[in-house]
């Protein structure tokens, strides 16, 4: 299985960044999701450009044009809150938009069709909730506008190693 998340990143980025899976760009996470890259569908790594070439194009293809329809959305930056175990992980919700319902409703519904599974079911779909989760002193706060206007594909354990993450896609708003 590959561990990949689509996020809308907040901060600068650029496709094939790594960074340490504790200091993560801010973001709004889309769906996290599990491919397994053994199911014979085309699905699989490459033999040629890299472990991950093969299958961030193919995913990439599958979801185009609903991110491109995406960017360019603005959103509002909502109250405090505390999700996880005990809710100990500070967050700033994100105020309703449909345009980011929409854009999460139609990755959803891709990621069901991938031989796979979305880890925490009970966190998509109408129980979706958009969040910033803070990062040290970095961190947005209520009344912030952001654009959404870079989103990744990003693999949560790049070459097996769980101790950083690595833009595999990355989609930017043209100005």
């Amino acid at each position: 299985m590959r561990n990949l998340i689509l996020v809308a990143f907040i901060e600068s980025v650029a496709e094939g960044l790594v960074f340490p899976r504790d200091d993560w760009p801010l973001h709004i996470t889309l769906v996290r999701f599990d491919v397994d890259v053994k199911h014979d569908d085309g699905i699989k790594p490459d033999d040629g450009g890299g472990q991950d070439a093969g299958l961030a194009d193919r995913i990439a293809g599958l979801i185009d044009r609903s991110i491109r329809a995406a960017l360019g959305t603005r959103l509002t930056i909502g109250d405090d809150a505390g999700f996880g175990r005990l809710e100990s992980v500070p967050v700033n919700l994100v105020e309703p938009s449909p345009a980011l319902q929409e854009l999460h409703e139609s990755l959803m519904e891709t990621v069901a069709g991938l031989p796979g599974r979305v880890p925490s079911p009970h966190y998509t779909m109408d129980s979706y909730r958009p969040h910033v989760s803070h990062h040290g002193d970095k961190h947005t706060r209520p009344g912030d506008v952001v654009v959404l206007d870079r989103v990744a594909l990003v693999d949560m354990a790049p070459d097996g190693n769980h101790s950083v993450r690595r833009i595999l896609h990355l989609w930017e708003l043209t100005k």
